[in-house]
């Protein structure tokens, strides 16, 4: 009888065999902010999933460069009856990085976490929580 390894799984594998979001059909009162829920659908429909987080600062450094998109802080969106990050422009995300790095781990407010989340399209969004 042989003895076969099992091979290990990837996180793209892990990612992809979790459940795709379902919206619910009553919200209730409260929707969850986008890290509380571990996931969230932006305006354009893509669905992005938490990856990780928070992150080490280094982490968070590395992909305010290289993430496909940052967000800092989160706004509701009555309309569409949840909470949506702001979207930081590409041009701006250096100073963005900036103000979010000298928030981190301080003990008066507005402090700043870093989260990772991963697109259904593949991308990697750097994600910027801002608590009051």
């Amino acid at each position: 009888m042989s003895k076969k390894q099992k091979r290990a799984t990837t996180f793209a594998e892990e990612l992809a065999a979790m459940p795709s979001p379902v919206e619910a059909e009553s919200r209730g009162s409260y929707v969850h902010p986008p890290v509380a829920a571990r996931g969230f659908t932006d305006a354009t429909g893509c669905y992005w999933q938490l990856a990780r987080g928070p992150l080490d600062p280094r982490r968070a450094k590395r992909l305010a460069v290289d993430a496909d998109v940052m967000t800092m802080g989160i706004y509701y969106d009555d309309l569409a009856e949840r909470w949506l990050p702001r979207f930081v422009k590409e041009a701006k995300r250096p100073a963005a990085w900036v103000e979010a790095r000298a928030r981190f781990d301080v003990d008066e407010l507005p402090s700043h976490e870093a989260y990772e989340f991963a697109g259904e399209d593949g991308r990697v969004l750097l994600f910027i929580e801002t608590y009051c």
